[in-house]
């Protein structure tokens, strides 16, 4: 049986007119809660200039592609009751200045961490795929690390920051790695080890909770899956459904090295954050670190490189072809970072590029 997949996105608030974020999210929540049936998909986020929706598990990814369809489409409904827009932006584009939402929880963050809360208007995409139990979650996290990287150049979606363009493919990158426990970490060996390495660093003080633990992918502290948060939001969902195809793939893959004996890829911590920090400098427009070789090969070569890996995982699953045709469409047209900068090159606007990812989001 398949592995179930679900997904989190953020979505930007922007205004209609003038593409400049908006913090609404507190009515288009409400609105969301009224009409929802049942419990809502939509969740606040750290600044009231985004709201996140989750899809349900999905074992089909044609469902999964629905479900997004379906809740990005809320998502401009609601906003649009709100009188706003939605992006699926990384970043803001235009200048901001972020407001914190309410709660205990989020003040407490915006004491804590001061200007590294305020300035974090940030959207992700977390993929959570479904895992038979807490030791092969932990096996899949030390086998997947290497390829990491890779996922993040896919879905580079934050070229622009404060109005500047960033000369980063996904700046967003470099903002989420300002929290205390963000970024890459090492093998963990077993469920005992990973759940000591988090009880550690909870017992420091600089975390408030499990919550708090930004690995780039991590076991989930509420669903039995593991968690890839390492991943800008997508421009076009049909790289959201490519994403978690492949997340899906690399779980698979990971879990079958484990049960057959493979270790673990030994590779340095450091060498993956320097791997990380080329993959948001570069997107898919330049080198990438080979996950094999810790060289850097062009991004083209390493993108299929993941796809020979978890091939077998996606032949099994029925995925493949469709992963094949979705790889080949985003090689042609580019990742949300490249669509970004050719429309601003084409509009001279960044209030024109807004306007026009905002038109993306919800086709």
């Amino acid at each position: 049986m398949a592995r179930t997949v679900g997904v989190e996105e953020e979505l930007l608030l922007v205004d209609a007119a003038s593409g400049e974020a908006r913090a609404l999210s507190s009515a288009v929540l409400a609105i969301a809660e009224r009409e929802a049936v049942g419990e809502s998909a939509f969740e606040s986020e750290l600044h009231r200039q985004q709201v996140e929706f989750s899809t349900h598990p999905c074992a089909d990814m044609g469902e999964l592609a629905a479900s997004v369809h379906r809740w990005r489409a809320e998502a401009v409904r609601h906003a649009t009751d709100a009188g706003a827009s939605v992006a699926a932006l990384a970043t803001s584009p235009l200048p901001v200045s972020p407001t914190i939402g309410t709660g205990e929880r989020y003040r407490w963050m915006a004491e804590r961490y001061g200007l590294t809360a305020q300035e974090q208007l940030t959207c992700g995409c977390h993929v959570h795929v479904s895992v038979a139990s807490e030791e092969e979650g932990v096996a899949v996290l030390d086998r997947v690390r290497c390829w990491l990287p890779v996922l993040l150049a896919l879905s580079a979606n934050s070229p622009f920051w404060q109005g500047q363009d960033s000369e980063y493919s996904s700046y967003r990158s470099r903002v989420w790695g300002r929290w205390p426990s963000a970024g890459p970490v090492e093998v963990h060996g077993s469920a005992e080890e990973y759940h000591a390495r988090v009880r550690s660093l909870i017992g420091t003080g600089v975390l408030r909770d499990e919550g708090m633990v930004y690995f780039d992918a991590r076991l989930s502290h509420r669903y039995p899956t593991v968690e890839f948060r390492i991943a800008d939001v997508c421009l076009d969902p049909a790289d959201t459904v490519l994403l978690a195809t492949l997340v899906r793939g690399l779980v698979e893959t990971a879990a079958r090295a484990w049960r057959a004996g493979e270790p673990p890829q030994n590779v340095s911590t450091s060498v993956l954050r320097a791997a990380t920090w080329q993959a948001g400098r570069a997107g898919l427009e330049d080198r990438l670190v080979h996950p094999r070789t810790l060289r850097p090969e062009p991004a083209p070569d390493v993108l299929r490189a993941l796809l020979d890996h978890v091939r077998d995982a996606l032949e099994d699953s029925g995925d493949l072809e469709a992963a094949e045709r979705a790889l080949a469409v985003l090689e042609r047209r580019g990742n949300g970072a490249r669509i970004q900068r050719e429309i601003l090159a084409r509009t001279g606007s960044l209030r024109d590029t807004v306007a026009e990812c905002v038109r993306i989001t919800a086709a």
